[in-house]
């Protein structure tokens, strides 16, 4: 089973990884979505972005499979 996320239930280290992830793609050439005050550093910029909620980047959590005892 398979849940997908709203933006604002991540828990602070999916938080991390998108952030992390999108200013990887930041720096290397990816488009910003937002336009933002702070130009120079690709960390501030995604946390821009996931604050505006505009990052196209999903978080899928695997439920645990619930068995019962037999």
């Amino acid at each position: 089973m398979v849940v997908e996320m709203a933006k604002e239930k991540y828990t602070r280290f999916e938080k991390a990884r998108i952030i992390g992830a999108r200013a990887l793609q930041i720096s290397m050439g990816a488009p910003v979505l937002i336009k933002t005050e702070d130009t120079t550093s690709p960390m501030l910029m995604a946390l821009a972005e996931l604050e505006a909620g505009v990052i196209p980047i999903t978080v899928r959590r695997r439920m645990p499979v619930k068995k019962e005892m037999g």
